[in-house]
């Protein structure tokens, strides 16, 4: 586009002075070099893909893979996937920037997470579920500062609306982290579950159904 811009001989109008070369004045140089750097700025995006049943993930990662093929540093997570032995200190990188990343539990999480009871006897299986909610919430962490630290250009939040619903992850902290992202990553919601705080930030919803 600038090389067109440079060989293009404008016009000659009444009253505007033409300099070397004729191109136009200074003026009418800083004019066009701001609405290009107008057009160059790109807006992020908060995406949400949603269904009835867990199925919106494929297209998305085939999406984010090739925006990290593209260049992109890419962030994925998988807040309720487990039983890969991730987890921070193991998430997998693909094309050397999108990260891929799950937390460091035994299995796919799908049963509500209670609160602790700080007056209750500890029990196994109380126990397990602490440490559970404990790995969410540590690759909630390193995405939220992933994200507010300006390090990536797409970041994928796969079921953080079902971890939300079954107590994994705070409603409110989620909200306030994508309010406050930086304004040029895309951002994309995915699962079955989506809150109505989330749907209402949304630039774009995609619903996927099945067919009739």
């Amino acid at each position: 586009m600038t090389a067109s811009l440079l060989q293009h001989q404008p016009r000659r109008e009444p009253g505007r002075s033409l300099g070397p070369a004729g191109r136009p004045q200074a003026a009418a140089r800083s004019s066009t070099s701001h609405s290009l750097r107008l057009v160059a700025q790109q807006e992020g995006l908060i995406q949400i893909h949603t269904a009835p049943f867990r199925g919106s993930f494929g297209g998305v990662f085939s999406q984010a893979l090739r925006s990290a093929g593209l260049g992109s540093r890419v962030l994925i997570t998988q807040f309720l996937k487990g039983g890969v032995d991730q987890g921070l200190e193991a998430s997998i990188w693909l094309c050397g920037r999108l990260q891929w990343l799950r937390p460091a539990v035994a299995g796919c999480l799908s049963d509500p997470c209670a609160p602790a009871d700080p007056g209750a006897p500890a029990s196994p299986l109380a126990t397990a579920r602490a440490a559970d909610r404990e790995a969410v919430e540590a690759v909630w962490a390193y995405s939220r500062d992933q994200l507010l630290g300006g390090q990536l250009d797409q970041l994928v939040l796969d079921e953080l609306g079902l971890a939300v619903d079954l107590g994994y992850l705070c409603a409110a902290e989620v909200t306030a982290t994508l309010e406050r992202r930086p304004s040029h990553v895309d951002v994309i919601l995915t699962g079955p579950a989506m809150p109505a705080a989330l749907m209402a930030m949304a630039d774009q919803v995609t619903q996927l159904r099945r067919g009739f």
